[in-house]
């Protein structure tokens, strides 16, 4: 039987109220994951807070800051956040498993893909993985940093049809409701831009890591992926049976129409690690790059941040600040650097830039352009 896939994702501040878990709310969850079912849908569950489920039990007044602590809590928590997705996902006649990854499981493309297959064939089977980020070993080098990110990663392994991300707003507005009474809704998005991006408020939450400004990423890597994705509020009734529904909830993020389909690889290249430094370039090489799809040359580049190697994961920054693509960098930091600005007849006669004699900065190919 055909079937559709739907990824959530539940945020600390959706999932835990003052120091305690919401056990109705995995209910309720359950219990829309079981009309889904019925309806030909598959639902992927990213949930964060095994962190703020372990401050609690292990009698901490507050979220710590140093990471032996936070590991502990994780671990501490991760155990009773999934005991509680088991056994409501049970008492609605639903599977549930446990996946964690950590940025090491996906850097690597082999591992990447190795994580699609097991996602894949847990869906195929009909259990619900509930997946979250390994905190009880990441460290600030592995970790994806918020389940935003995670969730567009997992959407992307399983070949999502939507993605929904449940929060403690009812969606995007044009300025932080909070603060500004004026703001307005935005129902419908079709192209994220500067100005979506600046709309982005901070997270005013004690228990997340994540704020508005990580889902709008997380959204323009699906867009650019030609998946839909949602974001509304976690307390609306039905929100995931009335989506599948085709009914309007939250701001819905809509795909281009008529994109190529991405490759594994570009996805990977989007997704599977984080990037390692950051090239700003001119208004030539912008337009080249979303316009025609070209390759990355030095002769385009005014500015190099970080210290990576090539073959590292790089991210393009057109002249108003905004991230363009990413792609895999043909040369060490050093070198681009030195070669920023040159045309290819002065870097060829240059001996200390033979690595990037005849060849780009980032090959089209090793490049993911953003919707």
């Amino acid at each position: 039987m055909a079937y559709k896939t739907m990824v959530v994702k539940i945020g600390s501040s959706t999932l835990v109220e003052g120091r305690s878990l919401r056990r109705e709310l995995i209910a309720d969850l359950a219990r829309q994951a079981s009309e889904l079912e019925r309806m030909g849908w598959r639902l992927v569950v990213v949930s964060s807070g095994a962190i703020a489920c372990g401050v609690p039990q292990l009698g901490l007044s507050a979220r710590p800051t140093d990471m032996p602590s936070l590991q502990a809590c994780a671990s501490v928590g991760q155990s009773a956040l999934v005991t509680a997705y088991d056994e409501e996902f049970r008492a609605a006649g639903l599977l549930a498993s446990l996946v964690l990854l950590t940025r090491h499981d996906t850097a690597r493309r082999s591992s990447y893909l190795h994580a699609r297959d097991a996602l894949t064939r847990l869906v195929e089977l009909g259990v619900t993985p509930i997946v979250n980020e390994n905190d009880t070993v990441a460290v600030d080098e592995i970790r994806f940093g918020d389940n935003d990110t995670l969730a567009a990663l997992v959407s992307c392994l399983v070949s999502a049809d939507l993605c929904v991300v449940l929060s403690d707003i009812d969606g995007l507005y044009t300025d932080n409701p909070a603060l500004v009474p004026t703001a307005r809704f935005i129902p419908r998005v079709r192209r994220i831009d500067a100005d979506i991006i600046a709309s982005a408020g901070d997270s005013s939450s004690s228990v997340g890591t994540g704020g508005m400004i990580t889902k709008i990423r997380a959204s323009r890597i699906l867009m650019t992926a030609g998946i839909a994705s949602v974001i509304c509020s976690g307390g609306e009734r039905d929100a995931l049976v009335r989506l599948a529904r085709g009914e309007e909830v939250g701001t819905f993020f809509e795909p281009p129409a008529g994109r190529f389909e991405i490759t594994p690889r570009k996805l990977w290249i989007a997704l599977g690690d984080s990037a390692h430094g950051t090239v700003d370039v001119d208004e030539g090489a912008a337009a080249a790059i979303t316009g025609r799809g070209s390759s990355l040359l030095p002769v385009g580049i005014r500015r190099v941040e970080g210290t990576f190697k090539a073959g590292d994961i790089l991210d393009v920054r057109d002249p108003a600040g905004l991230v363009i693509a990413r792609g895999i960098s043909g040369a060490d930091s050093e070198v681009l650097e030195l070669a920023a600005g040159r045309r290819q007849e002065a870097i060829l006669a240059n001996r200390l830039l033979s690595e990037l004699a005849g060849h780009p900065a980032i090959h089209r190919d090793d490049m993911i352009v953003f919707a």
